[in-house]
């Protein structure tokens, strides 16, 4: 039996950082990456082990909802993460933003 598919939303912001990455070239790999992180949440979700998809206990959803992180790059400098938050309805997840970890 496997994982029920959720609808990704995306803010704004989480839009911004997509179209700023599709629009160089020298962004191509970093973008495949996060396109694949982003399928995993999608077909897998978050539960999938190589997201390693956790609270994120130091800031708070836009709502004061809680703030979840998922890895797109693992042992590498500023590696990349996806943060989200759960719905605004079931079976969604909205892509607050995406960068690498502070």
């Amino acid at each position: 039996m496997s994982a029920p598919s959720f609808q990704l939303l995306y803010t704004r912001e989480a839009e911004k950082v997509l179209n700023d990455l599709r629009a160089k070239k020298q962004y191509a790999t970093k973008l495949k990456k996060i396109q694949k992180a982003l399928r995993l949440l999608q077909q897998a979700g978050p539960r999938h082990p190589g997201l390693h998809s956790h609270d994120y206990k130091s800031v708070p959803g836009p709502g004061g909802e809680p703030l979840w992180e998922s890895y797109v790059e693992n042992k590498t400098p500023s590696a990349w993460r996806i943060w989200w938050i759960y719905g605004p309805a079931d079976g969604q997840l909205t892509i607050v933003t995406i960068g690498p970890h502070p």
